[in-house]
């Protein structure tokens, strides 16, 4: 039988050490991008840093660096180098030249990840946008035409470049797909509007903390989990019923650091979910050890999009995988990575989604929560079962 999975790319990583930020932090960073990588299909063999005050204009690390690393990258037969900033199409066309082996940066490859992930037609319909604005930019030398149907005769003018005929067709392609997302957000829109006398909370935090699987025990449906980043691209809404009292329970894509902006400008729909919540139950691993940079990403995030100001419960999940012996559903913990969550003045609670410990807790603070606003939005109600 002939095996037709296809071989694992050999991948390296390398990111700067700034005074912005300590190699601790620059090990943090890399510990994600190869999670990213891996999530990828990628194998990562090295990891490459080099403490610069800003990146270099034309080449992202000095030219000894470069050097080092383009030695490595010959005698270990290295399919690409993944660069854990934002790299110029300068950069790109500098650094292939000396590398000899394909080039991605980080929005390069959450791109990527985000377009394997799309399940849906509107999903697809997001990335694709978002992989248009990010190449448009970046149109280099070695591009080739991304539409056959509309490339060849009649198409260009009197000595009009090749590239600058890719450019119009991608601005042309970009314009449909933001009319079809104009109208999918449409439609959106008026499904939400059909079901607004119902309380609806929505699932946010950062990639891989556990939302998908917490969507699972509370609606009691099957949507996809997995332990990748982004298992989920698109918003699933669920119909709840805790002791007789409806709401609705939406989860939504993970956030993550240097999330690129075109996905956020492309996944405006799919966030409309969480502006237009009630409730936002933040979803965090409190196992982590990036823990309190991965909230301040998620919140800098809701802040950007317009919904900083909701009903915020902190949900810290994984409990299950810390080595001190906190008590799920305790609001504070003795580990020491964790002692600032006390000073926080919100709901917070400790529970393990996997183990389903500590989810009682959670559902009574969500309950209380949802007939909170039930009793402020329909005063003269004494049952909200009756409510669509």
């Amino acid at each position: 039988m002939i095996d037709n999975t296809p071989t694992p790319e050999k991948a390296i990583l390398i990111g700067l050490i700034s005074p912005r930020s300590d190699e601790e932090t620059a090990r943090e960073h890399l510990d994600e991008l190869a999670f990213l990588a891996e999530t990828a299909g990628a194998i990562v063999h090295e990891r490459f840093t080099q403490r610069l005050p800003h990146p270099d204009s034309r080449t992202f690390v000095g030219k000894g660096k470069l050097t080092q690393i383009a030695a490595f990258i010959q005698d270990n037969a290295i399919d690409m180098a993944i660069f854990d900033d934002e790299l110029s199409g300068a950069q790109f066309r500098n650094i292939e030249r000396v590398f000899n082996c394909k080039i991605l940066d980080r929005n390069n490859l959450i791109l990527d990840i985000f377009a394997r992930r799309a399940r849906t037609a509107h999903a697809r319909t997001q990335v694709e946008l978002a992989q248009y604005e990010y190449l448009l930019p970046r149109l280099t030398r070695m591009w080739t035409h991304l539409e056959k149907q509309r490339g060849g005769i009649g198409m260009r003018g009197p000595g009009e470049k090749e590239i600058e005929t890719d450019r119009r067709i991608i601005r042309n392609r970009i314009a449909l797909l933001k009319k079809q997302l104009a109208e999918i957000d449409r439609v959106k829109q008026t499904q939400r509007k059909n079901r607004s006398q119902l309380i609806r909370a929505a699932l946010v935090g950062y990639t891989n903390v556990g939302k998908s699987t917490l969507m699972n025990l509370l609606s009691k449906s099957d949507v996809f989990a997995e332990n990748k980043l982004f298992a989920t691209l698109d918003t699933t809404v669920r119909r709840v019923v805790i002791d007789q009292t409806p709401f609705l329970l939406s989860d939504t894509v993970g956030f993550i650091r240097k999330l690129p902006h075109t996905l956020v400008e492309s996944f405006k729909s799919t966030l409309d979910e969480v502006r237009e919540a009630d409730i936002l139950l933040h979803i965090a691993d409190v196992s982590h050890p990036a823990l309190e940079d991965q909230i301040r990403v998620v919140r800098q995030t809701l802040s950007e999009i317009g919904a900083g100001d909701k009903i915020l419960i902190t949900v810290f999940n994984k409990s299950d995988l810390l080595q001190e012996t906190a008590q799920p559903g305790e609001t504070d913990s003795p580990s020491d990575n964790n002692a600032w969550i006390a000073k926080e003045n919100e709901p917070a609670v400790y529970i393990s989604a996997r183990n389903k410990t500590g989810t009682d807790i959670l559902k009574n603070m969500l309950l209380e929560t949802v007939r909170d606003i039930y009793r402020k939005r329909y005063p003269h109600k004494t049952r909200y079962d009756d409510l669509d």
